[in-house]
């Protein structure tokens, strides 16, 4: 031992007062790294707070922001997020990612404007498995380099991929999720299912495209746009209302066989086979293309054009549901603390809330 220096720790507070540890640390010499403090059981070296403490603060900071959460503790923020993100990365440093099969990615918005964060989830243990700016290609490979970190293969273990219909995406998953044919060895191609939510938007965008053109030349369907949109059990009283007086026959209105088009294409959804949702949809497209409504038939392109990654839903039954879901805890904690001033720290916070890693529990230290 070369010496010893005082120490102090933030504990745990003793009802409504401070407390603190305070303990003279050796310092030992080692001849190959030279004069170092020895390491203590109840805190990490540089924190200035005990395993206890910090475990407190993660517990707290996954149900309220940051600032509160400070000034409840009687600390500055900074101090705060030093302690989040380092519990977060270390935790993050020791997952093992090489039994993942089915991924979901999506994007969340970061502030105001087209400003986002691309999240890429595992569907089967249902947590958040990466984060990072943007939403573009490059997203991807940033996922696969970090899969390849934490033990995974993205080039071969990948085998279902759920996500809209992006380019970005689409783009990004043949070039970095995907190994090649070469000679003898057939590649890997992840199976990519385009989420059913997004698909029904396209649809519904097409007939409030038709509503909007008509409403100029038939004043009744002004502020009708909910009422076409709304599933029916969502429908207020006078919505129904509304609808049915507007899809009688004698009103002959484009939107209304819009409308019908659209029901008829989530019946795709409803069938009982791949099969028979494969015939299903082919009928509904030659049909479609005859509608002499111009959206109509742009879903038609975009649907044959993205074809096996619809068709492949029927197969797997998987969705971007659950990365919805968190999208809206990320936006929900991010409203209660008014943004973040980084983008950094948002990817921290929903490592946090929904990433499920192996982060100090009070009960076990």
């Amino acid at each position: 031992m070369h010496d010893t220096a005082a120490k102090t720790w933030r504990h745990l507070d003793f009802f409504q007062h401070k407390a603190y540890l305070h303990a003279r640390v050796p310092r030992v010499t080692c001849l190959e790294h030279g004069v170092h403090l020895a390491e203590v059981a109840w805190a990490r070296a540089g924190s200035g707070f005990t395993l206890l403490f910090e475990a407190v603060l993660l517990t707290y900071a996954k149900h309220m922001p940051v600032a509160p959460l400070a000034a409840m503790a009687g600390e500055h923020d900074t101090r705060i997020w030093r302690v989040l993100e380092h519990h977060v990365q270390a935790a993050r440093a020791g997952l093992d990612f090489s039994d993942v099969t089915d991924v979901g990615m999506d994007e969340t918005s970061a502030r105001r404007g087209q400003d986002y964060v691309a999240i890429f989830m595992d569907l089967i243990e249902r947590r958040v498995l990466f984060a990072t700016e943007g939403r573009d290609a490059a997203t991807v490979k940033a996922f696969a380099a970090d899969l390849t970190a934490h033990g995974g293969s993205p080039g071969t273990q990948i085998q279902r991929v759920t996500c809209d219909m992006s380019p970005a995406f689409i783009k990004g998953i043949d070039q970095h999720l995907t190994t090649p044919a070469d000679g003898q060895d057939p590649g890997h191609q992840p199976e990519v299912v385009f989420d059913r939510y997004h698909v029904v938007a396209k649809v519904n965008d097409a007939v409030d495209q038709v509503r909007r053109v008509e409403s100029r030349t038939r004043p009744e369907l002004k502020r009708s746009r909910y009422a076409w949109l709304k599933n029916d059990a969502n429908l207020t009283s006078k919505q129904r209302d509304q609808l049915v007086w507007l899809t009688r026959p004698s009103m002959a209105l484009d939107t209304a066989r819009a409308a019908r088009w659209r029901d008829d294409f989530n019946g795709f959804y409803d069938q009982p086979t791949p099969e028979a949702a494969e015939a299903y949809l082919r009928r509904w497209c030659a049909g479609a293309k005859r509608s002499r409504l111009d959206p109509i038939k742009n879903v038609v392109k975009m649907v044959e054009s993205h074809w096996d990654g619809i068709i492949a839903w029927q197969r797997h039954r998987i969705s971007n549901g659950l990365l919805e879901g968190t999208n809206s805890l990320i936006q929900s904690a991010k409203r209660r603390a008014r943004g973040y001033r980084s983008k950094t720290k948002m990817i921290t916070i929903i490592y946090l809330i929904a990433g499920k890693l192996p982060l100090p529990q009070i009960h076990t230290i």
